[in-house]
Parts: C-alpha cells; structure tokens; sequence
C-alpha cells in the first residue's frame, strides 16, 4: 500500500486518480486550496486524507507532501495566468524533489512538447523542462482533449439547440479522453513505477472526427445533432489561447497511438466516445429533451 498525494483532487483529472487510487487500496492524501469544499468532503467519504495547501505558498506544499511516497500532480492556467501556472508547477516539482519522493507523476497535455505554439500547451512543457531537470523519478502523461468538456460550456448550449459547435473541420480527427481513463492510466503508472519513470507519454482513448462525433451525439442524445464549424476568429474574441489550440487541431492535428495503449494497457478499461455519451444523463443535462419525442 502506496501513500500518494494527488494535487487537483476536487477537480477532473485529480479526482479520478484519487478515486482509482483508492479503489486500487492505497492511501490517497487529496491536497486542495478549498479542503471543506463539497468535492473535498466526497473525497472523505471514500477515505482519502485531504490537507491544505497552496501551490504559492511553498511552506504550505512541503507539510502536504511530507512523508508520501508519490505525488500526483496537475497545473492549470484557466483561473490564473501561465506564468502562474509554470511558478507554481515548479514549486510542485521543487518540493517533491526535497521530499524525496520516490516517484511524480505529472499531467500535462498530448503534444505539448512539439513546438505548437498554443500557450497554455507551452506553459505545461516548461514544467515538464524543469522535472526532466529535477532528482525525483517522474512520468510525464499528456491527455488530448477531454470528451468531459462536450457536457459543458458552450458546447452543451449548441447541443440543446441541436447543434455540436466545435471549431474544427468535420473531417478532421481529434484524439479524445475522459477524465476517468486518465485517473485509471494515472494510477496504473503510480503502481507500476519501474515501467513508466522517465518516460513521457501521450494518451487518448478514441479519435473521431467532429461528423462523427454529432452522429455518436445524435444516438446517445435522442434526436438530431449537426455539426456546426465555428470560425476561429469567433472563438478569437473569446480566447487567443484557445483559437491557437483549435487552429493547432485543424491543421497539424492532435494524433494518438489510441491501437498502441489499447493493446499495451488493456487494464486501464479505455472508453470511446461512444462509451462516454451513452453514460451522460442527458435529460438532466438538457432538459429541454424531456418534451421532444
């Protein structure tokens, strides 16, 4: 039995490596700004530790990490800024090196370390520059895009007007994961250190196109979904970041080697697309489909 620290453990990626974790019967210490949050108070329940700590406040991180073995750890720009996000990856990186760790397991996002200009893609390779240079053993897992995030935001309100807006051409794949098969992946590289220390890894569990995607949509949700390309300029005003990352998607493409982990990790249980919208209540989501036939 492991006792690991998992940072972001309210959050998506962070929940569902604490919940795997714990499922799998190691000890989980749930680290949170917010540790009476409903998200932290859930994470007790399941029997996890939570503890306090800010990511700025290094005094704070090192009484977190103090006496665990591993440390799962997870840095966001949206909230903050980037330079906000490299500072306080660094520090992650800084006090599990100090804490003699055995082993840290950073989450990042696929591609980041190929140059692609999006920001927030760049921020997260800088942190993962700065542990390739530290002293602790550490993996690096980089997700593609979360199929969580069709449930929310602008997305959901095009789905409940029949519409999948994405920014990206209807034939142009995209690499695609939900939160639980990357806390599943997470937990297998935490367990099976020898394997994974030292090794950066990409990892998506299907690749759609968006047409495919309104048509898995169309079937899950009950009644027709139709992909709609929104210009990047629109998404521009929003977001300079985020139109990068979709201009990034539209021309280079984010690809995955989805046969390679399938066959090599067949354990991890990995979801397509299909799998997650079918598991989606979406008469809570959008009730409006409660009165369509």
């Amino acid at each position: 039995m492991l006792t690991i620290a998992v940072t972001g453990a309210t959050g998506a990626q962070g929940g569902a490596t604490a919940r795997a974790l714990l499922t799998a019967g190691h000890r989980v210490r749930a680290i949170t700004r917010h540790p009476t949050s409903p998200a932290a108070e859930a994470l007790r329940d399941l029997g996890a530790e939570v503890r306090q700590a800010d990511f700025d406040d290094r005094t704070s991180v090192d009484a977190a990490l103090a006496g665990a073995d591993s440390l799962f750890a997870v840095t966001t720009p949206f909230g903050t800024d980037l330079a906000t996000e490299v500072r306080q990856g660094r520090t992650l990186v800084d006090a599990a090196a100090a804490a003699g760790l055995g082993h840290l397991v950073l989450t990042t996002v696929a591609h980041a370390d190929r140059d692609t200009g999006v920001p927030h893609y760049e921020s997260k390779h800088l942190v993962e520059q700065h542990l390739r240079t530290s002293t602790v053993p550490w993996t690096v897992i980089a997700p593609a895009a979360f199929m969580d995030n069709y449930a929310s935001g602008w997305t959901l309100d095009g789905l409940g007007r029949g519409s999948f807006a994405w920014p990206m051409p209807a034939d142009r794949p995209l690499a695609l994961i939900p939160a639980v098969d990357i806390g599943a992946f997470a937990a297998l590289v935490l367990q099976r250190s020898g394997e994974f220390v030292g090794r950066r890894i990409d990892i998506a569990s299907d690749e759609r196109t968006p047409a495919q995607l309104a048509e898995i949509l169309t079937d899950a949700i009950g009644r027709p979904i139709t992909h709609v390309q929104v210009p990047l300029a629109q998404v521009r005003r929003r977001s300079t970041d985020l139109a990068a990352m979709f201009d990034y998607f539209s021309t280079v493409g984010l690809t995955v080697d989805v046969a390679a982990l399938r066959r090599d990790h067949p354990e991890v249980g990995w979801h397509s697309f299909a799998d997650w919208a079918a598991a989606q209540d979406w008469p809570a989501l959008l009730p409006a489909t409660r009165a369509r036939p």
